[in-house]
């Protein structure tokens, strides 16, 4: 399983602002070894950091592009689902009995839901009861996307032991193809090794080791 570290900061010590330029993000570990398995030719450009305190669980995705889409039509899972978007998925075990969901596009919308394996999705479930904070910005180069949970909730809802988190890390990309429609391309930090388009599946994940 592929590992990254998140290191620890001192408590309340970043405050997120959607720029992802706070000073402690200096001390994060960058991951950036993102592929498009369904889409090799296309390069992603998506840096990804976390980091954590005694209290917050703090994320940040910066992704490179200059044609970021946004679907504007509502702000309902159908429009968020057609977005470009970094996604982050935390699993209880192995089984994905369960799993919880956050795909967050470049407003920062969320749409956030509790599955099963066999993609048993649970829409009704939502973390933003649970606590979540977002903020983002766009510019002419790409956009930021920054987070931050409680670890009372990673504890809560069982997915923090022993120190690590089994995690899905996420984006999409609604490539323009002509005037009217669009490819997405996918794109993950772990390969899914199966054929078909499926990050709802065991091997998409990987182990975020909290440090300190």
């Amino acid at each position: 399983m592929k590992t990254y570290t998140v290191n620890r900061i001192e408590e309340s010590t970043l405050n997120i602002n959607g720029l992802g330029n706070s000073t402690p993000w200096k001390t994060a570990e960058l991951l950036t070894d993102f592929i498009a398995p369904w889409d090799l030719e296309f390069k992603p450009k998506v840096a990804f950091k976390a980091l954590w305190d005694v209290n917050n669980f703090y994320f940040c995705f910066h992704v490179e592009d200059q044609e970021v889409y946004l679907n504007t039509t509502d702000d309902s899972i159908e429009s968020i689902g057609s977005s470009d978007r970094v996604e982050l998925f935390f699993r209880k075990d192995k089984d994905l009995n369960p799993y919880y969901c956050l795909e967050m596009d470049s407003s920062a919308r969320l749409m956030d839901f509790k599955a099963k394996a066999g993609k048993v999705f649970d829409f009704d479930w939502n973390w933003s009861k649970h606590g979540i904070e977002l903020k983002s910005n766009v510019n002419a180069n790409g956009y930021t996307l920054e987070g931050v949970v409680s670890i009372s909730v990673l504890k809560e809802l069982k997915l923090l032991y022993n120190s690590q988190l089994e995690v899905g890390i996420f984006a999409a990309k609604f490539k323009l193809t002509n005037e009217t429609q669009r490819h997405p391309i996918w794109m993950s930090w772990v390969h899914p090794q199966v054929t078909e388009p499926n990050f709802h599946q065991p091997l998409t994940f990987g182990s975020l080791i909290l440090k300190g």
